[in-house]
């Protein structure tokens, strides 16, 4: 299961490298803006986001294996469909509409249904694992799609993307199962006393929703959701978008470009997979604010980093911004399930909401800032400021027994004569 899931996830990640290596052909052959092509990845982000708490409802109620499936199917229709676009309102349809839908299908709702359900132990580790699928899937897609972009036409990258997506599907459909019971199994780790979930009942509309309002009345849901939307908006938003033409503008070619951006994927398995060890052993909300300070002072020294070439002061960015891309999913996901208990998966999935509606912002703000200024130096000292916000939030997000556990005031003591006592009443 974690293997077909990891993946799924490389399936679904084709597209993650697709905007930025195609936004200089489509903006050559069709004059569309950076506005424009980043408000079609804008709608995109705010879907992959919403759509994640209702696809772990739909999860829950109708199986795993159909809705990664038909997630994949989506994937594929807007990245081939693509390829027949002649005016901007399409590129909004298939980049934003029909690709938003079927990421935010998956994503790391999925990897965090699959670890919850799966993983009685081990399930930070695991969670790095998965979460290093959607890095992975960077790795593999982003040089080729460059490649083919500038050697054959961001029609046959595009038509590449579509066609990785329905590798996956059949696969998906013969190996993967709702539960470790529907294989007479129990979850890793789990001992003989493990009983069985029942299953979901109700609809995944009324599921997710629910899910939303238990969330919404605990301080450490707001502190996490915010600190995830910075998240986002400080990777997918500035960086996995706008790097690439960034770094165009300061003459550097897309294929050396994408290729920096790679290797991002590269070493973001690295650092993931350590998150998901670190975080089975110290405390999730330390790492978080470690994290986000590392990321800040990386996007406060980019703009003096960029050039027409690479040389060592932009390895050492591409090295530890990768170590750190998301490794802040692990200790993120733990606290939801820590926190929320059996909510945790589509609390998670509303966390995760945030994160993309965090990237959908930047990335249309990034856009917007470029056209205005001509730059993108305020984008990134925004980010970093945002970073500093993050960091804070996390320190500040409460522990798993303090967010369930309020205080109780203890009653008086009572004497026999029915008096209450002064002592106990100080006391209380």
């Amino acid at each position: 299961m974690a293997a077909v899931t990891f993946l799924a996830l490389i399936g679904a990640a084709g597209f993650r490298a697709a905007p930025g290596a195609l936004m200089v052909p489509l903006n050559d052959e069709f004059g569309w803006s950076t506005s424009v092509m980043s408000l079609a990845v804008s709608i995109n982000l705010v879907l992959y986001g919403l759509t994640a708490p209702f696809a772990a409802a739909l999860m829950d109620r109708f199986g795993v294996r159909q809705v990664v499936a038909a997630a994949l199917s989506l994937v594929a229709l807007g990245a081939g469909g693509s390829v027949f676009m002649t005016a901007s309102w399409q590129l909004l349809l298939f980049w934003g509409l029909l690709i938003g839908l079927g990421t935010g299908a998956m994503a790391l709702v999925l990897a965090a249904t699959v670890t919850n359900r799966w993983f009685h132990t081990r399930r930070g580790l695991v969670m790095g694992v998965l979460t290093a699928g959607s890095a992975t899937g960077q790795l593999v897609f982003l040089p080729v799609v460059a490649h083919l972009a500038e050697s054959s036409g961001w029609r046959s990258a595009s038509l590449a993307v579509a066609g990785a997506a329905l590798l996956v599907v059949p696969v998906v459909w013969l190996v993967m199962r709702d539960r470790p019971e529907d294989r007479g199994v129990r979850p890793y780790g789990a001992d003989e006393t493990y009983a069985a979930p029942l299953p979901a009942s109700g609809g995944a509309t009324r599921r997710a929703l629910g899910g939303l309002v238990f969330a919404v009345r605990h301080r450490s849901f707001w502190g996490l959701a915010v600190a995830f939307a910075i998240c986002g908006a400080t990777t997918n938003g500035l960086i996995g978008i706008h790097f690439i033409p960034s770094a165009h503008d300061h003459g550097m070619s897309t294929t050396t470009a994408a290729g920096l951006l790679a290797a991002v994927g590269v070493f973001d398995i690295a650092g993931t997979v350590a998150s998901g060890w670190l975080t089975d052993k110290y405390d999730p909300r330390k790492l978080l604010a470690g994290y986000y300070v590392f990321r800040g002072a990386g996007l406060v020294s980019l703009p003096w980093l960029l050039s027409d070439s690479v040389h060592p002061g932009m390895v050492v960015f591409i090295v530890l911004y990768g170590l750190d891309w998301v490794a802040t999913v692990p200790p993120t996901a733990v606290l939801c399930r820590q926190l929320f208990g059996d909510h945790g998966t589509i609390v998670f999935g509303w966390v995760f909401a945030s994160h993309q509606l965090g990237a959908a912002v930047a990335a249309l703000g990034a856009g917007l800032i470029r056209d205005a200024f001509g730059t993108y130096m305020y984008a990134w000292w925004g980010g970093a400021a945002l970073c500093a916000v993050a960091a804070a939030l996390s320190v500040g997000v409460r522990s798993g027994s303090e967010e369930r556990e309020p205080v109780r005031i203890r009653p008086r003591a009572v004497d026999p004569a029915g008096n209450a006592e002064e002592d106990g009443a100080k006391r209380a």
